[in-house]
């Protein structure tokens, strides 16, 4: 089976995924010129998830909707299990925001430029000046009433278990006095893990729990440190058995 589905995969999946990875990107890129960037900043990318999971023949699960109200904005937080995750998250969250990603995915082909044409936040860490103007912009995101997604952790896992939280997200829904939601990927690691980047993909069902919103409980770094833990311990407890338990990512 293991076999017949990595068949599959050069045969069917591969030629999908880069005539449908161009033609998304092209939508966003060409729309977010037009005008009504909020729709094609997001819309084509949840398309684009949706289909690349979906032909992969990945079940998914998401758990925990009913948590969310219309209207409000969120600073969603996640553990980082591997390139899924993306997928997961754009495709099955149902929610429109913009996510925070290491700069480096503008060299990309295709996918850089539909990114920065969606102003999805390119997080630069080369230097103070880079990393403000990257929670500057995050900050104006939040401020014009969308969501915002960001991986806490700062890079993905190499175990499947969660490393430590950065403030930094934190913080900002802190300033702006934003509930925090913290959400639990599983699946995505044995998917496929960063130590397999690039290589096939094993079949392995997805779950996305989305954890009730924590509300500020007030202002500053008392109210930062409750929330960080909160989530932290929200996201843990979801995790599967065998991920769960903190243990350090030296790319942090």
């Amino acid at each position: 089976m293991k076999y017949l589905y990595r068949l599959y995969q050069i045969v069917v999946f591969i030629p999908i995924l880069v005539v449908w990875t161009i033609i998304i990107a092209l939508m966003v890129i060409i729309g977010c010129a037009i005008g009504n960037g909020h729709f094609w900043g997001y819309y084509p990318g949840k398309w684009w998830a949706w289909v690349i999971v979906r032909v992969l023949l990945l079940p998914v699960k998401v758990e925990g909707k009913e948590h969310l109200e219309r209207n409000q904005s969120y600073v969603f937080v996640s553990n980082h299990q591997g390139a899924f995750d993306i997928f997961l998250i754009y495709g099955f969250l149902n929610r429109n925001f913009k996510w925070m990603m290491k700069y480096q995915i503008q060299k990309i082909p295709f996918v850089g430029a539909a990114c920065k044409a969606a102003h999805h936040i390119m997080v630069d860490k080369r230097g103070p000046k880079k990393i403000k103007a990257s929670y500057d912009q995050a900050r104006k995101v939040l401020q014009d009433g969308m969501s915002l997604v960001v991986f806490p952790e700062g890079a993905r896992t190499f175990t499947g278990h969660m490393a430590q939280f950065k403030r930094g997200a934190f913080a900002l829904a802190d300033e702006l006095q934003l509930p925090v939601v913290p959400l639990t990927i599983n699946g995505s690691f044995n998917v496929m893990p960063r130590t397999r980047d690039w290589h096939w993909v094993t079949w392995h069902p997805l779950r996305l729990t989305i954890h009730q919103p924590i509300y500020p409980i007030g202002e500053g770094s008392d109210n930062v440190q409750a929330t960080m833990n909160d989530s932290y311990n929200a996201i843990m407890g979801s995790l599967v058995p065998e991920y769960q338990g903190y243990i350090e990512n030296p790319d942090q």
